[in-house]
């Protein structure tokens, strides 16, 4: 009998290890599906996480939020959604796929990129609509095309954009590549880019700030290294890191 129970108890402690982290652990695996536009902070703060919380590991999936959103509703596996607007995190809500209350980790606001020297002379919107000027914009559906219309429609500005873009970054690249003489894309994507590109400022742009919404997902399997993780971005810590690549505090 003795035998047989530790023959049980050595099979149970084998499966525990072969199952993840315990209760109550914050380490394992964390996979985090966010918006293209933290790519640069949310993977400085994922190295900071680790070095935090030895054994974690965080595996990001960076894309525009409204495919994340529905790549999450047809049940992809993931343990955190960061998105770039109320709206995407609704479609994921709304699913009754996120197992606590949104909360706003950021916010964020557009400028137009334009190239070093910004030699189609791009001062405002308006100058957008000049005739000649190629401009990229990201897709309505995604947070940064909603936030580009919000913006144009304040300054009355109508224009047909040369491409449109699946998410933030792809727009940014046109710039850089010099397919296009400016794009609309959020502050901290020039910043990090500030190498190759410079930001134009407008006021329109105040009418258009986007809430970056966070959430630990239902059907994580490590929901505490998603709750741990949610915690560090949300820290004093995490805020730093998310100041200094340009984002704005969330409202208190």
């Amino acid at each position: 009998m003795r035998a047989a129970l530790a023959a049980v108890a050595v099979l149970t402690l084998g499966l525990a290890g072969c199952g993840g982290e315990p209760a109550g652990s914050d380490g394992g695996r964390v996979t985090v599906f966010a918006a293209a536009s933290l790519t640069e902070s949310f993977t400085r703060l994922g190295k900071d996480f680790e070095a935090a919380h030895p054994g974690a590991t965080v595996t990001f999936n960076f894309a525009g939020s409204s495919a994340l959103a529905t790549q999450i509703t047809q049940g992809a596996p993931a343990d955190v959604f960061a998105a770039a607007s109320p709206a995407t995190m609704k479609t994921v809500t709304d699913a009754g796929d996120a197992a606590d209350t949104p909360v706003t980790l950021a916010r964020n606001q557009l400028v137009i990129a334009v190239p070093k020297g910004n030699s189609a002379r791009v001062a405002g919107l308006a100058d957008l609509t000049r005739p000649g000027v190629k401009v990229a914009l990201c897709a309505e559906q995604v947070p940064c095309g909603a936030a580009a219309r919000k913006a144009l429609d304040a300054a009355g500005a109508r224009l047909t954009p040369a491409t449109l873009e699946q998410d933030v970054k792809g727009a940014l690249a046109k710039v850089k590549l010099g397919e296009v003489d400016a794009a609309l894309v959020y502050r901290t994507d020039v910043r990090a880019a500030a190498a190759d590109l410079d930001a134009v400022e407008f006021p329109e742009s105040a009418d258009a700030i986007n809430d970056y919404p966070i959430v630990v997902l239902k059907r994580t399997g490590n929901p505490a290294g998603a709750r741990a993780f949610v915690d560090f971005v949300r820290s004093e810590a995490g805020r730093a890191v998310l100041t200094a690549a340009g984002f704005q505090a969330p409202p208190a």
